[in-house]
């Protein structure tokens, strides 16, 4: 089982450096990372790209970054 550590931000807020505000599609994205979460889903598809993005739930529950530079890492890397 996974240790659970603090996290430096809430779930719903994106890495800061993978996702901002001034995406055109931020509020696209947040709503469907949002839904996932709760929905318990593990993630959601990406309206950019068609590919499928791990919500911060999913990620936290990991324990640690995985280093892949995940839009919603809820951790410092």
């Amino acid at each position: 089982m996974p240790i659970k550590r603090a996290l430096p931000r809430e779930l719903d807020v994106p890495h800061p450096d993978r996702l901002n505000a001034d995406n055109p599609n931020f509020e696209e994205i947040m709503m469907r990372h949002n839904v996932s979460m709760v929905l318990e889903n593990p993630g959601y598809t990406d309206p950019e790209t068609g590919l499928f993005v791990f919500n911060a739930k999913t990620l936290a529950d990991a324990g640690k970054c995985c280093a892949n530079l995940c839009r919603h890492c809820p951790f410092k890397r």
